[in-house]
């Protein structure tokens, strides 16, 4: 039977309502995450001090996290699928809290290693998850900014995780314990209390949300699958080949080589950012960690200006191009800057390589075919993130061997030029699915504010 559009008012009720329970919980869950997976920056010399891991040792430990990630993705979304969401996010989230939190007995390298494999088997699955549910739950006119409110939850875990760790490893020698030791405990058991919480509140599909009207699950369900009906027609993926034959689609390899060249921007100063604000003299585990907010602070408000001019105008393709070329400008100025004004030129650049995270992913939303979109999601992902792996380890031995991480940021500003010139190799083979007009999205876009 034809499915026929949704009325404006139920929809637009439906969407509101997801941006107030769903979207809030997902920024709060990443906030978790990203705190659990990359406060290991902040212990990184209490760790060399207490327990002897060096600089390469470090980046090896903070990059083999992604190994596992990477390897653990795709089956943890085919879980997801057979599980629901809201199984499989609880599990999810309670078992890498347990896993964080279990680094306070860290005593060795090889100990450290596997705790961090470890976390990276248990997380895999949780981001591309979340992209998948939006992709269910969300229009395309409004799932732009809340993939970059959601994305946003990075940048605030980041903004917040010097004011927060700093604070708890200066509770070093309390009961015995070390500061380190606090911090791992302390944020680990907190991604599992949230975890909980999050097991109430969520639902794995539109009908079951108890918390919606019937008229706006219906309105709601209609204009999702009235979209990913036009999008299985424009994708041109469609023609009778398995969902595992579509993943060697060549748009989604390029797709995972534009991710990684982000995700490696993202996680060199994830895991770098602080060693680079100790070279300012004067500071100290506060002010460093003070410091270090700044560029994530600074790339919140980017992220969402660029996601809401991206669903307004519908055309982001030129402000994915922007953000990476931003992210290499600042980059390149940050490795020949002195280094308070390599602090400024890293606010440019996390401007940049922040705000392409959720503009690029608006495009594997609405280019591939639904029957390949959860799978594809993980695969781009995992891959993607394969630059958590490269850029910590890479500036990790770059340190080792001279003192010093500029080179890393040159290879960093070359990587995300390149990604910027790839981007202009993305072609949609027709209107993208769920595509409104311009006066269409501007309407849809001011319902949710």
């Amino acid at each position: 039977m034809p499915i026929t559009h949704p009325t404006k008012t139920s929809l637009d009720s439906a969407v509101s309502k997801i941006f107030r329970r769903v979207v809030p919980l997902f920024i709060i869950m990443l906030i978790c995450n990203q705190l659990n997976r990359s406060n290991i920056g902040y212990a990184r010399e209490y760790l060399e001090a207490d327990v002897g891991i060096g600089a390469a040792a470090y980046g090896f430990g903070a990059g083999v996290f992604f190994i596992a990630y990477a390897i653990f993705e795709l089956p943890s979304n085919i879980m997801m699928e057979k599980f629901g969401a809201r199984i499989w996010l609880t599990r999810i989230m309670v078992s890498w809290g347990l896993i964080s939190a279990a680094m306070v007995f860290v005593q060795n390298a090889e100990m450290f290693y596997v705790l961090r494999f470890l976390l990276g088997a248990a997380e895999a699955g949780f981001f591309p998850a979340v992209i998948f549910y939006l992709a269910k739950w969300l229009p395309n006119s409004h799932r732009g900014r809340a993939t970059a409110l959601f994305l946003a939850g990075s940048s605030v875990a980041a903004a917040i995780s010097g004011p927060v760790s700093g604070p708890l490893l200066s509770l070093n020698g309390l009961l015995g314990v070390h500061g380190w030791q606090w911090m791992f405990g302390i944020e680990g058991i907190l991604s599992v209390v949230v975890g909980i919480i999050a097991y109430f509140f969520l639902d794995s599909h539109i009908k079951d949300a108890k918390w919606l009207g019937d008229d706006e699950k219906s309105a709601l369900s209609q204009a999702i699958d009235r979209e990913e009906a036009e999008k299985a027609e424009a994708s041109g993926m469609g023609d009778g080949r398995s969902r595992w034959r579509m993943l060697a689609d060549p748009k989604i390899i390029l797709f995972c080589w534009i991710y990684f060249a982000i995700q490696l921007s993202i996680y060199a100063n994830t895991f770098w950012l602080p060693s680079i604000v100790r070279r300012i003299e004067g500071t100290n585990d506060i002010t460093v960690g003070l410091l270090s907010s700044l560029p994530w602070i600074c790339a919140v408000v980017a992220m969402y200006l660029s996601s809401r001019v991206g669903d307004l105008t519908g055309n982001r393709r030129p402000l994915l191009i922007i953000a990476l070329l931003t992210a290499a400008v600042g980059t390149y100025l940050a490795a020949i800057a002195s280094p308070w004004l390599a602090l400024v030129f890293l606010c440019i650049a996390a401007m940049g390589f922040k705000s392409a995270s959720p503009l690029f992913w608006s495009f594997p939303q609405t280019m591939l075919h639904p029957l390949v979109l959860a799978p594809a999601i993980a695969v781009i992902n995992s891959i993607g993130n394969l630059g958590g792996f490269v850029a910590p380890y890479g500036f990790g031995l770059i340190q080792s061997a001279t003192g010093e991480v500029t080179w890393g940021l040159y290879a960093l500003a070359i990587a995300s030029a390149l990604a910027a010139a790839s981007v202009l190799l993305i072609h949609k083979n027709s209107k993208p699915a769920g595509a409104e007009t311009e006066d269409e999205q501007e309407t849809a876009s001011a319902t949710v504010n």
